[in-house]
């Protein structure tokens, strides 16, 4: 039998974070292209906190992994090169940041192809995927499958990582939850309304924390995400920081990209693949 995917340590750590830039608010309307200020607070992602939390990951000496939109890619050329450069993992984003399962099955692959063209073009090398919002339709893991891409970061299905049948090959699965996630802490934006709520840092890192101690002692993945436009201000990635070094000080925390977890799951073969199975449902029971 070959190691299990944990390696022997009590939790597997994977930093993600999702440098959505512009996207999700023109996913909402092209309108707000013309919103001044909304931009701005979607711009500071990239602008500053990537740069900023680019430096502490060095200062750490941890590796990460960033999912970015193609668009975002696309208008910002460098910006995924110089993430890879320092040694993290740039990861498939969709292209619009618009959800899958708000789109037509020929929409959502001209979509996903369209970010794989960008990065091609760009010689950055995709190995995973996030579908926006989470929002993966019952296509997108076997598109994922179809591109060559490895392992899929949005389902919820557990909280270790597992492996899914497509119709190709199977692909890791990389388990999120709405509670490792700032956007659910941090987002706030009047117009378009994404979000009402503005918590202090330290209540999000002794959640997040609560998190990782329940995870270490279930040998789980503790898969953090988190948004450069949130939690690069100040005070957020100071937390951050914190919650870092503390789970480094554990000493059985392993951190690494997801690429890197998605080979080990796939070495540990323990862990066999899922078929997952849409509900049987009627139309007397569920009529719409």
């Amino acid at each position: 039998m070959n190691a299990p995917w944990h390696g022997g340590a009590a939790a597997v750590a994977t930093l993600t974070f999702d440098v959505d830039a512009e996207t999700p608010i023109l996913a909402q309307g092209r309108h707000f292209a013309d919103h001044l200020m909304t931009m701005s607070h979607q711009s500071y992602g990239p602008d500053v906190g990537v740069p900023r939390i680019l430096d502490m990951l060095d200062e750490l000496q941890v590796q990460a992994t960033f999912f970015v939109p193609g668009w975002v890619a696309e208008h910002r050329v460098g910006l995924a090169a110089s993430i890879v450069e320092r040694g993290h993992e740039v990861a498939h984003h969709s292209y619009s940041h618009r959800s899958p399962v708000t789109m037509g099955p020929g929409e959502e692959r001209a979509d996903f192809e369209r970010a794989l063209t960008v990065f091609a073009k760009q010689g950055v090398e995709i190995c995973g995927h996030r579908a926006a919002l989470w929002g993966a339709s019952r296509q997108t893991p076997s598109l994922v499958a179809e591109y060559g891409l490895t392992y899929d970061s949005s389902l919820m299905g557990d909280d270790r990582p597992y492996r899914i049948n497509t119709e190709s090959t199977p692909i890791v699965e990389l388990p999120v939850h709405w509670a490792l996630d700032d956007w659910e802490q941090y987002a706030y934006l009047p117009d378009p309304h994404i979000g009402s709520v503005i918590e202090s840092p330290l209540k999000v890192a002794e959640m997040w924390w609560a998190e990782l101690n329940g995870m270490r002692r279930y040998q789980c993945l503790f898969n953090l995400c988190v948004h450069p436009f949130l939690s690069g201000r100040p005070s957020r990635i100071v937390a951050l920081r914190g919650l870092i070094e503390d789970a480094l000080e554990l000493g059985d925390v392993h951190f690494a990209r997801c690429r890197d977890v998605a080979v080990a799951v796939n070495a540990d073969d323990t862990i066999g693949p899922r078929t997952l199975t849409p509900p049987h449902i009627t139309s007397d029971v569920y009529p719409d």
